[in-house]
């Protein structure tokens, strides 16, 4: 089962890594890419086929100086709550203030940030909001980064709003990444049971992923995510040119999250995404724009199929069952989050080829772009993770149903994926051993 490109990878011979992708290169060329890119999940869920759905297409609008355009990728959901994702780069001041005050319904905006992005963001905004006399804007900013995503930092939103004495009629805004948005969304979403709020990302995994579709909350020591609510957004608010101060890190564990779109239902984005790793590295502008474009109308797709994550929307959580294991088993902070889930990733096409569901071309393929984005596909020698920790982490997924754990495993050919609790246990099993197999986890377990 185990390829000798995979033995190389774990031990780190990249020479010899590269030398198997030179062999392998005629098979990829040839891999069909033809058809529907579907996402399957059990019987009793739905079925989304992209190449059938108009849901979540955009529009291009050019911006009223003439000097750009800007994409618009609509959510389509029920009850009059639709939202726009707007998507550009160099918007004119005064159009953009514009597009993000027509979703403000009150008199009162709280815009919340990080330590990190305020000094470089949080004015600009800030007048944004304050053109034209008419809002009165607060502003909050919080101390960075995953370890600070939990309920006590979550008061501090609570407690400011609180002594300005907002009222129902108060729009939050998360000016940052991933963190501020899951936050200041799960605030809006309990604040007097219920506030508008604005999505501003400004990383690359924001942008793509958890801005879009409402999914709230925080950390807890027992579990990542484990504390929250599905709150929509009045809209999302992207401009790419901000990450041309995000670093090369964050915007690489971004990337792993695009290349989840690929793997589960979009098959020729993922073959776009095999020949433009390099422009999307090295933040060329139209390669960016047009990866999130792509990634936000696969989002809002399946966020309209499946919006509170009955079947189909848990597929896009392929390798997050590991790794939110691995975020928490190795403390948050450790890894990012697209890092994890990269290794997840890693995780969950091994066991998918273990139990036959795809061939070793597409493995090669999921481990190749993975790497080729700098992402890790295995844990270091000195991490804490063993067999027992990733069981009793995973056992307390979201995904869990009536004791049932539940993964989103590729089956079939490049773009199909399951979403199941019926997989071979030992398989998984397996795949841990291998992941664990050098690692100080394993061997003080031991």
């Amino acid at each position: 089962e185990n390829l000798a490109w995979l033995s190389c990878t774990r031990h780190h011979h990249w020479k010899e890594i590269e030398m198997v992708r030179g062999i392998g290169a005629g098979l990829i060329a040839l891999a069909s890419l033809a058809g529907t890119s579907s996402a399957f999940v059990s019987s009793s869920a739905p079925f989304v086929s992209r190449a059938n759905s108009h849901v979540g297409r955009s529009i291009s609008k050019m911006s009223k100086d003439g000097k750009g355009e800007y994409d618009v990728v609509k959510v389509d959901l029920d009850d009059g709550r639709d939202y726009p994702i707007y998507i550009g780069a160099n918007f004119d001041p005064e159009e953009a203030g514009e597009l993000l005050r027509s979703h403000v319904k009150g008199k009162r905006v709280l815009l919340v940030t990080n330590d990190r992005i305020a000094p470089m963001y949080l004015e600009q905004y800030e007048a944004m909001f304050k053109e034209g006399g008419e809002l009165q804007v607060d502003t909050l900013v919080l101390p960075d980064g995953e370890a600070k995503k939990t309920m006590d930092v979550l008061g501090m939103i609570m407690d400011k709003a609180l002594e300005l004495g907002l009222d129902r009629k108060v729009t939050l805004v998360a000016l940052g990444g991933g963190v501020i948005g899951d936050m200041v969304g799960f605030a809006a979403a309990i604040y007097q049971r219920g506030v508008n709020f604005i999505q501003v990302p400004t990383t690359v995994m924001a942008m793509v992923d958890s801005s879009v579709g409402g999914k709230t909350g925080v950390n807890h020591p027992k579990g990542k995510n484990m504390i929250g609510a599905f709150h929509q957004p009045q809209c999302v608010f992207i401009d790419t040119n901000t990450l041309s101060t995000l670093p090369d890190r964050e915007l690489q564990s971004g990337v792993a999250e695009v290349i989840k779109y690929g793997l589960i239902r979009d098959a020729d984005f993922f073959q776009w995404q095999e020949e433009n790793m390099e422009k999307i590295l090295g933040r060329d502008p139209s390669a960016l724009r047009y990866a999130i474009k792509r990634s936000c109308e696969n989002k809002a797709e399946v966020v309209k199929a499946d919006e509170l994550e009955a079947g189909v929307r848990a597929t896009l959580n392929l390798g997050h069952t590991f790794g939110h294991a691995i975020e928490n088993g190795s403390g948050y902070g450790t890894w990012l989050h697209g890092e994890a889930v990269a290794i997840g990733t890693a995780m969950a096409a091994t066991m998918s080829a273990r139990m036959g569901w795809i061939d070793d071309a597409l493995l090669k393929r999921t481990y190749d772009i993975l790497i080729n984005a700098n992402l890790p596909v295995e844990l270091p020698l000195d991490s804490p993770m063993d067999k027992e920790t990733f069981l009793k982490l995973m056992s307390v997924d979201k995904k869990v149903a009536d004791g049932q754990l539940r993964l989103i495993l590729l089956k079939g050919a490049l773009g199909n994926c399951v979403f199941t609790g019926d997989f071979d246990e030992e398989a998984m099993k397996e795949t841990i051993d291998e992941f664990v197999a050098e690692c100080v986890g394993k061997k003080q377990a031991a």
